[in-house]
């Protein structure tokens, strides 16, 4: 099992929006080095989902339910999507800013690749986020 981190507009698609839904595709990707990311992603694998822009926090949980197949939205086979279901939300949200100062944090794509929409997570650093979010 690996562990990612999805950054999402609130404005484009929340938390909010996924509880509705249960489940969806996760397109629009048009970076290569995300694509890449979504290219290596499994079945079972628990992604972070993290609203970007607006709030700037981590909200809940997800699972990958489908592995990366061509995005339906274009006919450019360069580009993938994965599909998602929502896992949990969480008690209490990680803001960016808390990330920036928890140096167990400070190697996270959040951080160091501000921009990178799916990114990785090492095992300690989803743990570290995961116990932080689910402090009552």
């Amino acid at each position: 099992m690996n562990y990612w981190l999805l950054k999402s507009d609130p404005e484009t698609y929340s938390w909010d929006s996924l509880a509705k839904d249960k489940t969806t595709i996760w397109d629009g990707i048009r970076n290569y080095q995300a694509r890449n990311n979504l290219q290596l992603m499994k079945k079972g694998d628990i992604a972070l989902f993290y609203h970007s822009n607006q709030g700037m926090n981590i909200v809940g949980q997800v699972i990958v339910s489908k592995e990366a197949y061509n995005d339906p939205s274009t006919d450019d086979l360069r580009w993938y999507v994965i599909d998602i279901t929502l896992d949990q939300k969480f008690p209490k949200t990680i803001a960016l800013s808390e990330m920036k100062s928890n140096s167990k944090l400070q190697n996270i794509g959040l951080i160091k690749q501000s921009r990178l929409s799916v990114m990785p997570l090492t095992i300690d650093e989803y743990f570290e986020i995961y116990n932080i979010c689910n402090l009552k």
